[in-house]
C-alpha cells in the first residue's frame, strides 16, 4: 500500500483509532494483522518470505543467548545466512549470475546456468538488515532475545517502515511495542505535522520534478548540456524530497501512535563536506553500515591503509544494498574515494578553503562555497545511481561540459529553451519545479537556524497555532493543487 493512495487515507485513521480503542494486550496483534494487511496489498505471498525470516531469527535470537562459545557464532551465522541468502536469490541472483556468464562466454567456457523468473519483493534490503540487526544485538549482549514471537514480528513488520525504513535498531523500538501508549494531543499533532510535511516533499515537489528527470535521463541522446545538467539537480531534490518525504510520513504516523523511530534525514545538501553529507543522509542506513560493517573490519583503527580499505569496502557494499547493478556500484565507490580524499585532506592540508580574514562575511563565503561544492561532487554520483548503464552515465557526465554554447542549427533561442531548458514541458512547469526546491531551501534553513522550533514554542499560543495551521494550511493547498492524479511509487521501494 503506497502512503500516497486513497487507500492509505483510509487505513491510516482506522488503524490508529482502533490501536487506541483496543485493551492494551490486543494492540501488538492489531498492528501486526494490520501491517501485514499492508504489506500484502503489494503481492500477497511475499509475506511469506518475511514469515520466514522473522521465525529463522525468533529461535536463533533464543539460541545465540543460551549458547557459549563457537556455537553462538554459528547461531548468528545461520541468522546471516538465511536473511542473506534470502536477499541474494530475490535481488542478486541474476545479477552475479548474468556477470559470470558474460566472464565465461568472455574465456570460452561452458556456462549455462539460467536466470530465475523472480520479482523483487518491495523492501526486502530494509526488512532483512532490519532483522539482521536483532541478531547482531543479542549476539553481542545489547539486546536480550524476544521471547514473545508476535513482538519480534512487529519489529520487523511495522507497517510505518517496513517498506523503506527507517532501519531501526532492536534496542530503541522493541521495547516501545510493551508501552501502553496514551492519546497524547501534543504528540499527534507532531506526528501529524511531520506527515504534511512528508507529503509536501513527496506530492509537490518530488513528484513534480519526475517528469524532468524521467524525459532527459530516459532519452540521453536526445538533450544537450543545460538538459543533463538542470535534470541531475532536480534529481538530486526528487530523490532526496521522495526519500525523506517516506521518512516523515513514517515517523509521523508511527508518532501519532506513540512510537519514535529514529531520525533518517537531517538537511543533508546544507552539508560542507561529504562526510558531513553521510552523517545527514539516510542515517539508518549509514549508522548499520558504519556499526555493522565498518567497525567490525576494523574502522580507522589498524592504520591509514586498512581505514582506507575498509571505507571503499563499506561504500561499495552500500552501492550493492541499493541494487544488483554496476551503476549501483560505481555510486558507492565514487562515495567512497571522496571520503578518502577527505581523509587525506583533513590528514595532510589541516584545513579546506584558505581562510582569507575572520570576519564573519568571509567565512559565510567560506561556507557557502563548501556546500556548493559539496552538493556539485554529491550530484556527480546521482548521475550514476539515476543513469541506466554506466556508459549512459559517462555520455551525460561528458555531455554536461560540453555544448554550453551550442544552438542547433535552424532553431530559435527559444525553442532552444523549451526543448533543452524546459524539456518539453511549459515553463509554468518548470518555474513551479523551481518554486517547490526553493521553497524546500528556505524551510530547511530556518530549521537548522533553529527559527521553526522557535514558531512551535511561542508563548503566545494564538500566534503560535496560527502560524502553525497557516503553514499547514498551505502546504495542503499546495499539494492538493499541484500534486500529480496518479500515485507515483516512491523510488526507494524498488531497494
Amino acid at each position: 500500500m503506497l502512503f500516497n493512495s486513497i487507500n492509505f487515507l483510509i487505513f491510516f485513521p482506522v488503524v490508529t483509532a482502533v490501536y487506541f480503542l483496543l485493551p492494551y494486550r490486543y494492540r501488538v496483534l492489531w498492528l501486526l494483522a494490520a501491517s501485514c494487511y499492508f504489506y500484502m496489498a503489494f503481492i500477497p505471498v511475499f509475506v511469506l518470505i518475511l514469515a520466514f525470516t522473522i521465525t529463522v531469527d525468533y529461535f536463533a535470537g533464543i539460541a545465540i543467548a543460551g549458547a557459549e562459545g563457537k556455537k553462538r557464532k554459528q547461531f548468528l551465522m545461520a541468522s546471516i545466512i538465511a536473511n542473506v541468502g534470502v536477499l541474494f536469490i530475490f535481488k542478486y541472483f541474476n545479477f552475479f549470475n548474468a556477470n559470470i556468464a558474460a566472464l565465461a562466454d568472455f574465456l570460452h567456457w561452458n556456462y549455462s546456468l539460467e536466470a530465475l523468473s523472480l520479482v523483487l519483493p518491495i523492501g526486502l534490503s530494509f526488512h532483512v538488515f532490519q532483522s539482521l540487526s536483532y541478531t547482531i544485538e543479542v549476539y553481542r549482549g545489547n539486546q536480550k532475545p524476544e521471547r514473545n514471537f508476535l513482538i519480534l514480528a512487529i519489529y520487523v513488520m511495522f507497517y510505518p517502515q517496513l517498506v523503506a525504513g527507517p532501519i531501526e535498531r532492536p534496542q530503541n523500538l522493541l521495547h516501545q511495542f510493551r508501552e501502553k501508549h496514551q492519546v497524547d494531543l501534543a504528540r499527534i499533532g507532531k506526528g501529524l505535522r511531520l506527515m504534511v510535511y512528508g507529503f509536501f516533499m513527496k506530492l509537490f515537489i518530488a513528484d513534480n520534478l519526475a517528469p524532468f528527470v524521467d524525459q532527459v535521463y530516459d532519452h540521453p541522446l536526445e538533450y544537450l548540456a543545460p538538459s543533463f545538467v538542470i535534470a541531475t539537480v532536480f534529481f538530486a531534490f526528487q530523490i532526496y524530497c521522495d526519500f525523506a518525504g517516506y521518512s516523515y510520513i513514517a515517523i509521523g504516523s508511527a508518532r501519532v501512535m506513540g512510537f519514535t523511530l529514529m531520525e533518517n534525514f537531517r538537511q543533508p545538501y546544507f552539508s560542507r563536506s561529504v562526510s558531513e553529507f553521510w552523517r545527514r543522509w539516510h542515517i539508518s542506513l549509514s549508522t548499520w553500515f558504519k556499526d555493522y560493517v565498518y567497525v567490525p573490519l576494523g574502522g580507522s583503527r589498524k592504520g591509514e591503509r586498512r581505514h582506507i580499505t575498509n571505507l571503499l569496502v563499506t561504500f561499495l557494499l552500500s552501492g550493492l544494498w541499493h541494487g544488483a547493478n554496476w551503476t549501483y556500484v560505481v555510486w558507492g565507490g565514487l562515495n567512497g574515494i571522496y571520503l578518502v580524499l577527505e581523509t587525506f585532506k583533513n590528514k595532510y592540508l589541516k584545513v579546506g578553503l584558505p581562510r582569507i580574514s575572520k570576519n564573519l562575511f568571509a567565512e559565510s563565503l567560506k561556507a557557502i562555497a563548501q556546500t556548493l561544492l559539496t552538493f556539485a561532487l554529491i550530484c556527480l554520483t546521482w548521475v550514476f545511481f539515476r543513469a541506466e548503464s554506466i556508459g549512459g552515465a559517462f555520455h551525460i557526465i561528458g555531455q554536461m561540459f560540453a555544448g554550453w554554447d551550442m544552438l542547433p542549427e535552424g532553431m530559435s533561442r527559444a525553442e532552444f529553451y523549451r526543448q533543452y531548458v524546459f524539456i518539453g514541458r511549459s515553463d509554468y512547469d518548470f518555474y513551479w519545479s523551481l518554486g517547490g526546491i526553493a521553497l524546500l531551501l528556505v524551510a530547511e534553513y530556518l530549521y537548522l537556524q533553529n527559527y521553526v522550533s522557535r514558531i512551535f514554542t511561542l508563548e503566545n499560543r494564538f500566534v503560535r497555532y496560527g502560524i502553525q495551521w497557516f503553514l499547514i494550511a498551505t502546504a495542503l493547498l499546495l499539494i492538493i493543487v499541484f500534486a500529480k492524479t496518479d500515485a507515483q511509487q516512491f523510488i526507494y521501494f524498488q531497494f
